[in-house]
């Protein structure tokens, strides 16, 4: 389905052609001033220096040629060239009723779709998730599912840290503890395991290099250390996958850094095929410094000295495995900005040794760190990193505290009512900022009933299911316009699908959000202004609560593009 804009689009550009001018200038967009009109189109001022014509007259030549278009209230010209466009009520009312009736509700497909594999969450085994995993989880999620709104075929992939030098750390104090005769291992037997050996490396050098010879063990194959470390993956992926669960962060793939390795001997082959490979130290590097660069970029490193695989070195590998196994056209990794050196080496290098196409996007989307109130980086009130799980029940707590549903409400649905409203509170308010700035979580804001928050936006969902369950009839059909608040909720309604398809071409889930804010205000403006259930004339009766119908579906609609759950009463 074609959006609003395209379809004025067509018609302007059609008139600047058949007045002698670039079809292009006809472009019509939503009005920057809504008090004067509903869309304009400037493309007058642009062609004046092209065709050396003062605007007034390029713009009265093409007012002649759309007057009589039985889809304009008005097309009226404001200096020094604007062409100011309102809609009749009839076509918005048309076009929203179309909106409706489509099945993706005006969301405009992909005539090509890509496939788009996005690389988010990244937790690292043996080790619980903290507040840090957060951002990535709920912005991927978020870039995944408006991809696919749009019409392209998304893969995501959790990437799980389970084939570095943290295993080695773990095997190495658990050798050291328990020596051959291992305990059953636990989650929280691991979460305390792997903090320790991680503080001990620093202080002990014989155990770090004990903890390095764990890893290229591990790597090599050895069998007891395959074991106990097929162990630590089960339960960390149970616990991973029941706190993203919570996250509402679907995976298609649960791959490893691991799942990368028999990957590597075909990459060194590759490398060493178009000589990019050399000696450093003992290590095998690529150097991937270019002439122009602002700061000296340091080699990948390939293979260390030990003959074990960097970090660097699964990510190059998996470069390659997701080119054979999905022939992506774009790869989105979904990773904090401290990694910005990691990928560029990384991108460097798979360009280098021609792992993809060209063609195929290397996109690094780094985000910014989760602080507190006071801008620093966020903390449990004893000053340690905060456990995820700890901060979702914080926040569900807080949430079931401030519910006021009927009496007699049953506890589950309580809790279940809870859950949705705390996690919609924090995916919102991280979401509705631009994922580069820092996401200052404050709860009171957060969880917050009027504002942008998503608190609000459920509150406003919930109450039109309030209204729609009180009727007896549920109408689709618009009648006629009535009011101005009327008006402008199906101006709203009509532009929504933009929305998506500004969001995916700008990798900015904010759009999205922010657009969603703009409908719920709509909407609460017409509902203080209208009477709906009560009033007493049947067609506005009826075009009222068609209203409520599909600014309930459009919402449901973007939320669910965000990853955030709805409730239908609080």
């Amino acid at each position: 389905m074609k959006l609003l804009t395209e379809i004025l689009s067509d018609l302007f550009m059609d008139a600047f052609a058949a007045c002698g001018y670039e079809a292009s200038l006809g472009t019509v967009v939503a009005s920057a001033r809504p008090e004067l009109c509903q869309f304009q189109c400037n493309g007058a001022l642009a062609g004046a220096k092209q065709y050396k014509k003062s605007p007034m007259q390029i713009a009265n030549e093409v007012l002649q040629e759309v007057k009589g278009q039985d889809r304009f209230k008005a097309v009226e010209i404001a200096a020094p060239g604007f062409l100011n466009i309102t809609l009749t009520d009839d076509f918005l009312m048309q076009y929203v009723e179309e909106v409706y009736a489509d099945r993706h509700l005006g969301v405009p497909q992909a005539t090509t779709p890509k496939t788009i594999v996005l690389d988010y969450g990244n937790p690292n085994v043996a080790k619980p998730l903290h507040v840090g995993h957060l951002r990535s989880a709920v912005i991927g999620e978020a870039l995944k599912r408006i991809a696919s709104a749009v019409g392209h075929h998304t893969i995501g992939d959790v990437h799980l840290g389970d084939w570095g030098l943290p295993m080695g750390l773990v095997l190495a104090e658990l050798e050291e503890r328990y020596g051959n005769e291992l305990p059953t291992l636990t989650t929280e037997l691991l979460n305390e395991i792997y903090p320790f050996a991680s503080k001990k490396s620093k202080e002990n050098a014989e155990f770090l290099e004990k903890a390095r010879s764990m890893t290229a063990l591990l790597q090599k194959g050895d069998d007891t250390c395959r074991a106990t470390w097929k162990k630590m993956i089960a339960l960390s992926v149970a616990d991973i996958r029941a706190t993203f669960d919570r996250l509402g962060a679907t995976f298609d793939y649960w791959y490893g850094e691991s799942n990368s390795s028999p990957y590597v001997p075909e990459l060194l082959e590759i490398l060493k095929s178009k000589e990019l490979l050399t000696e450093s130290e003992g290590a095998q590097v690529v150097e991937v410094a270019m002439e122009g660069d602002k700061n000296p970029l340091p080699p990948t490193i390939i293979l260390k000295s030990n003959g074990s695989e960097g970090y660097a070195t699964t990510d190059v590998a998996t470069v390659l495995q997701r080119q054979k196994d999905f022939a992506p056209d774009a790869i989105w990794y979904v990773v904090d900005f401290r990694q910005n050196l990691h990928f560029t080496q990384v991108f460097r290098t798979a360009r280098r040794a021609g792992l993809v196409p060209e063609s195929t996007a290397l996109t690094h989307l780094c985000f910014g760190t989760v602080n507190g109130t006071d801008g620093k980086p966020f903390k449990t009130r004893d000053g340690g990193v905060m456990q995820l799980s700890e901060l979702l029940n914080a926040v569900v707590e807080r949430a079931y505290e401030k519910l006021r549903l009927p009496e007699g409400t049953a506890e589950a649905e309580k809790q279940k009512t809870a859950e949705a409203i705390g996690i919609a509170a924090i995916k919102f308010g991280d979401l509705i900022n631009h994922y580069s700035k820092d996401c200052i979580f404050d709860l009171e804001k957060f969880m917050a009933s009027e504002g942008k928050t998503g608190v609000y936006l459920l509150y406003v969902i919930a109450r039109i299911h309030s209204i729609l369950k009180k009727s007896e009839k549920i109408p689709t059909h618009l009648c006629h316009v009535y009011t101005e608040s009327e008006r402008e909720l199906l101006l709203r309604l009509a532009l929504s699908g933009g929305a998506f398809l500004a969001a995916y071409r700008e990798k900015s889930p904010n759009l999205l959000c922010e657009n969603a804010y703009q409908l719920a205000v709509a909407f609460s403006r017409f509902y203080h202004e209208n009477h709906i259930l009560s009033e007493e004339n049947e067609e506005k009766r009826a075009t009222r609560l068609a209203l409520c119908v599909i600014t309930k579906a459009i919402l449901q609609k973007q939320l669910d593009a965000l990853g955030i759950p709805t409730v239908e009463s609080m």
